[in-house]
């Protein structure tokens, strides 16, 4: 394993690893609002390497140690106004480097799998290039409805902190937000929240990235019907204790996605704790072997 950077096209670059044998199905984790590649824990993706794939964990445009865009993020009345800068981008943007770097990776399709607003890029990517996706997995994400899937208030005030300066403010700004949208069904593991958190401010001290993806969703709006075109498989994942997106964002992705189905895991908020990956991995793995060709047969 080691971080490479890759030409996704239009002038964007991403940060990548690669986990499993070179020659097995290829496999995308799409990483939420904010978050960067390590997010997707490292022994999780080692696991589902060896069930026989091929794992792309990224960072997003603006965040880790990806191409960073320099115009302002937008405040918060901006944001609900709908007022754009010129060079605001959206889902689309977000989806279309996704598909650049299945391009630079030399791979004409794979499975895809995002969390949060990396389940939205996902279900962009099936929309608009159904051929480059072969199964969709979208994990606590949504579909860009008005009242739905939206955060607790609680968490809204959490939100609204004034964004951290320092190393150690961040961290604990970290903990405080994912000890609060975490998985309460499960052990909080305070020591990985802190480690991520130091991690990323390593790789990335800026925060206008969050708020620029955070327009991008915003720009996008209600997706529901663009949805609709998505025929790859496609398996929704929720927690029923989610107080980032709530629970209905995960039925409303059923609703708009012919086919689509449903895995509630009971305990699990807003992050994949280590409790429930035995679970997560199976749903991942099951759901990506129902679309692998059958292997070859001899005659005798």
């Amino acid at each position: 394993m080691t971080e490479q950077i890759a030409d996704a096209g239009r002038g964007i670059s991403l940060a990548y690893e690669e986990f499993g044998d070179a020659g097995a199905d290829p496999l995308v984790l799409v990483a939420g609002l904010g978050q960067q590649l390590h997010s997707w824990p490292t022994a999780f993706c080692e696991r589902l390497a060896a069930r026989g794939y091929r794992v792309i964990r990224f960072d997003n445009r603006d965040v880790g140690r990806s191409t960073h865009l320099r115009f302002r993020p937008p405040g918060p009345i901006a944001m609900l106004a709908r007022r754009r800068d010129p060079q605001q981008y959206d889902l689309t943007d977000l989806a279309t480097d996704t598909v650049g770097l299945l391009d630079a990776l030399g791979y004409d399709d794979a499975h895809l799998v995002g969390v949060s607003m990396g389940g939205m890029i996902a279900q962009t990517v099936a929309a608009l290039s159904p051929g480059r996706v072969r199964t969709l997995t979208s994990i606590m994400s949504t579909t860009g409805a008005r009242r739905i899937g939206r955060p607790a208030l609680s968490t809204w005030r959490l939100m609204a902190g004034r964004p951290p300066t320092t190393r150690e403010a961040a961290v604990e700004q970290a903990v405080r937000m994912f000890a609060h949208i975490g998985s309460h069904g499960f052990p909080f593991d305070e020591p990985w929240a802190r480690e991520r958190a130091g991690l990323a401010w390593d790789r990335d001290p800026s925060r206008g990235g969050v708020g620029r993806q955070l327009a991008a969703i915003l720009a996008s709006g209600d997706r529901t019907a663009q949805l609709r075109a998505i025929t790859a498989p496609t398996l929704v994942i929720h927690g029923d204790r989610d107080r980032m997106v709530a629970p209905t964002g995960g039925a409303a992705t059923v609703r708009a996605i012919t086919g689509a189905r449903l895995e509630t895991i009971r305990g699990m908020g807003h992050d994949l704790p280590e409790g429930a990956w035995p679970r997560l991995l199976d749903l991942i793995d099951d759901h990506a072997r129902r679309r692998r060709p059958a292997a070859p047969t001899t005659t005798p």
